[in-house]
């Protein structure tokens, strides 16, 4: 799930954590838990928020950045070796039904 929120910080630019929580269709109480965890680890900051002082926005750090790159590099590799047997044809239509059976209907 730190992939994730990464992921869609990285997407979204500074963001609200609610914003971010309804974007990943995550509990508020469970995403303050997943922001605590990645500012524990320096991988993303929290400021106020550019548009509303009243508010705090999520932002990549240069180490979530880093982190990122990383985990999708790494993600790539397994992918890569996890479909090694199938075509480039037979991939592209995996990702399709794969596809199928998350988006909401």
């Amino acid at each position: 799930m730190h992939h994730a929120v990464l992921s869609t910080v990285a997407e979204l630019g500074p963001v609200s954590q609610a914003d971010l929580g309804r974007a990943l269709n995550v509990d508020p109480k469970d995403m303050a838990a997943l922001v605590r965890d990645l500012l524990a680890e320096g991988l993303v900051i929290r400021s106020p928020d550019p548009e509303d002082r009243r508010k705090n926005a999520i932002s990549m750090s240069a180490a979530g950045r880093r982190r990122l790159r990383r985990t999708e590099r790494l993600g790539d590799e397994a992918n890569d070796e996890l479909t090694a047997a199938l075509t480039p044809a037979e991939r592209e239509q995996l990702v399709t039904l794969l596809a199928r059976m998350v988006s909401p209907k």
